[in-house]
């Protein structure tokens, strides 16, 4: 192993430029890489067999029965032992991503034989299994690869390591026509999980089509009765997608996960991306797969956990998707006002192309000038987002169209609005989170969610205004069993916000 540190002093020393010793040392080590990485673990931890292989996952996906995702699933937290002993829980995860459309699938899997530091990351060629090759995504390994001095390609991490292969049978059945990116981690620090974490935001971009794999096994012991202690505060952290606390519970050894390193990084990603949800699909440890409860019997727990957008909500844009959204407002209202035509406009943004409901609304001085929105997507997010300012701007009805010399003075904000759900309470509504659409017959009506952060409105008195002022109802018309009540959840911005700093 080479010492990055001294590596990098000796470098300084003798004056040469140390960004172009690492592409050397990147390119000498990648030599290392095997055009076809041959599995180990087939034979052991899963059948050697194509036939045989492939009805044992087909088994295993036809009995997992998931909840349904409540959002687009970004990540996935599986085990890596056996198939006999944790295949059946880590089935639960594949079966949600089953014909879904990622292109690139990130599998993060701990050192079990192989002593290092920091991060190896494969940089090209194919990992072979009894289904097939699967190629590496080598553009995507680059972006990750020599950008820190923790991170590098170690041939050594792969060679015997089987948490990286033995996710990959499963994604073969679950996916087609994708690329792996197959990282193994040594040992890290906090800052080292979170510099990574980084780097593979930075790589992922705008990207929507990307799934990230945590591989890992939890408790490790010879007690039925403490791997389940154990297991249910590990869980506890995961649901909470505390990376902190469940980096530190990891090294106080108050907490088992031997992929925890992988995991730490994954939550990390997942909360920078926006996903706020982590749910526990499945549970089991080895110990009740045998049925051998027996204290002294050596036992290893197994979950499976989905990281998605929370109930209501949805995977939020990033920053540049939001200044974009506004620009593209602003500049179409200017366009509309000056020609009255509605601009030509291209875009490639994968989110910005999704059908998604969205309202635009214009403040003068401070005060409401406009707002009009669809509930529901029927155009891609950059059109709706167009044809929708220019609404507000001259077909509010509350208000006289806007004039080319307003514009100056106005502020654009924008709501990008989740997929509604209808509920049969209004327990449960979340002021200030749910905006709440109701309807009775031809009648209907909507408030945004920041119009409860703006009135100090109980949820009852929230309920019976929208009825009554929005939809022309009677004010206690919710608790008519004919009234359908929606809840949605809204991405709010605004130029204030974004563009002013």
């Amino acid at each position: 192993m080479v010492n990055a540190n001294s590596a990098e002093k000796k470098l300084k020393a003798s004056g040469i430029r140390l960004s172009f010793c690492i592409l050397v040392f990147g390119f000498w080590i990648s030599c290392y890489a095997q055009d076809i990485k041959e599995p180990n673990a087939a034979g052991a931890f899963y059948p050697e067999d194509p036939v045989e292989l492939s009805q044992m996952i087909d088994g295993f996906l036809k009995a997992a029965n998931p909840a349904p995702a409540k959002g687009e699933i970004f990540a996935l937290i599986l085990p890596h032992a056996g198939y006999g002993f944790s295949g059946a829980v880590a089935s639960f995860g594949y079966k949600l991503i089953k014909a879904k459309p990622y292109k690139t699938v990130i599998i993060i899997g701990p050192s079990h034989n192989y002593g290092f530091s920091g991060v190896s990351v494969y940089p090209e060629g194919s990992f072979r299994t009894p289904l097939g090759d699967l190629p590496v995504d080598k553009e995507f390994a680059r972006q990750l690869l020599y950008k820190d001095s923790d991170i590098l390609f170690d041939p050594l991490a792969f060679a015997k390591e089987h948490s990286v292969e033995v996710q990959l049978p499963f994604l073969q059945k679950a996916l087609t026509d994708f690329k792996i990116v197959p990282i193994v981690m040594g040992d890290c620090t906090l800052t080292c999980c979170q510099k990574f974490a980084r780097l593979l935001k930075e790589a992922i971009g705008n990207r929507k089509d990307v799934l990230v794999i945590a591989s890992t096994d939890m408790y490790h012991g010879y007690d039925y009765e403490e791997c389940k202690i154990v297991d249910d505060l590990t869980l506890s952290y995961l649901k909470n997608m505390d990376a902190q606390g469940l980096y530190y519970g990891l090294r106080e050894e108050k907490l088992q996960l031997c992929g925890g390193f992988g995991v730490v990084t994954t939550l990390i990603l997942a909360k920078e991306l926006g996903h706020k949800s982590l749910e526990v699909l499945n549970y089991t440890n080895s110990a009740i797969v045998t049925g051998n409860m027996n204290k002294g019997t050596w036992t290893v727990g197994y979950a499976s956990c989905a990281v998605d957008s929370p109930k209501g909500e949805k995977a939020m844009l990033n920053k540049e998707e939001k200044k974009r959204l506004l620009m593209i407002a602003r500049n179409a209202i200017e366009e509309y006002l000056k020609t009255g035509n509605k601009p030509e406009i291209e875009e490639k943004d994968p989110l910005l192309l999704q059908e998604t409901g969205a309202f635009v609304t214009l403040h003068k001085h401070g005060q409401l000038r406009g707002c009009i929105g669809n509930l529901l997507g029927k155009e891609p997010l950059y059109l709706t987002i167009r044809d929708m300012a220019i609404e507000a701007a001259v077909d509010d009805w509350r208000f006289s169209p806007l004039q080319l010399s307003e514009l100056k003075d106005v502020e654009l904000e924008i709501s990008v609005l989740s997929p509604l759900e209808r509920i049969s309470s209004i327990d449960e509504i979340k002021l200030g989170t749910h905006g709440v659409f109701v309807r009775n017959g031809t009648n209907s009506g909507v408030f945004l969610p920041q119009v409860a952060t703006e009135n100090p409105w109980s949820k009852e008195e929230f309920m019976s205004i929208l009825c009554a002022e929005k939809a022309g109802l009677a004010a206690d018309a919710w608790k008519d069993k004919a009234t359908e009540i929606y809840i949605f959840s809204a991405d709010v911005f605004s130029e204030k916000e974004l563009l002013s700093k």
